[in-house]
């Protein structure tokens, strides 16, 4: 910062040795500067810090561990951890998660509208789903599961399991109810977690004609659809073992899924009908 200094010393006709050595450096580190005013190391961490932000920006869950890990794996930077972790740090990018909150703090605004508006039930399917995301233990370590759920139905029409609890899983649950339904204009209605509000996650809903909404902060009923799937599943499969490996509990709760609790387990609020017999009665009469 002091070398611009000497050149406006020299315009005014001081000696730029002079200036060097008053100011305490040699006149070759000045030369030095004045071919390269910016140095290499600074525009390698410029480029670092755009990238690291794109990266945090898709996905504010991350923190710099993973944040070096997209970096080196996808967008194939070779960098250390370590300058990563001091660049993360400088330009204040960190885990939304990892950063505990604070008494009384709340969530940040909502990205979509609520347009449920605590009317939760749909007269037809694909017209409103719910989505959430919960976390299960195995001694491999935890296994989180977002699930997708068809608010007539009551059908689970798409989910992802992964070890961590990224945007990257609520997207491919949403992606994999896309690919099996093809809807038009549904509601997605979620909480106000960070993986639904992510710039990935909301692509996705405007690419395939699909509206985001989110509940109210602290509003348990927003959460009542997806809180009775998870507890069934808690209940059926979750509590029956202890389980060792995450590929175990994750062949589990796709066999209940698409098994027991889709084809098998019979709903009062569906008329005593499975999800799988609702949509086929429901849709034979729509067509006819």
């Amino acid at each position: 910062m002091i070398y611009p200094l000497v050149t406006e010393l020299a315009a005014k006709g001081i000696p730029i040795a002079r200036s060097c050595k008053v100011l305490g450096f040699s006149k070759q580190a000045f030369y030095a500067w004045k071919a390269a005013p910016v140095s290499q190391r600074d525009w390698d961490d410029a480029h670092l810090i755009n990238a690291a932000r794109d990266v945090h920006a898709d996905d504010p869950t991350f923190g710099y561990r993973f944040i070096h890990d997209e970096l080196e794996l996808t967008h194939g930077h070779s960098v250390g951890r370590n300058r990563i972790h001091r660049l993360c740090r400088q330009e204040g990018l960190g885990s939304v998660i990892v950063k505990g909150r604070g008494k009384g703090k709340r969530p940040g605004p909502a990205v979509h509208d609520d347009l449920v508006q605590r009317q939760f039930g749909a007269e037809r399917i694909d017209r409103l789903w719910y989505v959430d995301i919960s976390e299960h233990p195995t001694f491999e370590g935890k296994l989180y599961l977002c699930a997708i759920k068809d608010a007539a139905s009551a059908r689970i029409v798409g989910y992802s399991m992964d070890s961590r609890m990224t945007a990257d899983l609520a997207c491919n649950a949403l992606r994999h109810a896309i690919l099996r339904r093809r809807p038009i204009g549904t509601i997605v209605h979620s909480d106000r977690g960070s993986q639904f509000g992510a710039k990935k996650f909301r692509t996705i809903l405007t690419e395939h004609g699909l509206r985001g909404s989110m509940g109210r902060v602290g509003a348990a009923g927003d959460n009542a659809a997806m809180e009775s799937f998870f507890a069934l599943l808690q209940k059926n499969v979750l509590n029956r073992r202890q389980w060792q490996t995450r590929d175990q509990l994750r062949m589990a709760i796709c066999t209940w899924i698409e098994r027991d609790y889709h084809r098998r387990r019979r709903q009062a609020g569906l008329g005593r009908l499975t999800p799988v017999e609702y949509e086929t009665i429901t849709t034979a009469a729509l067509a006819a």
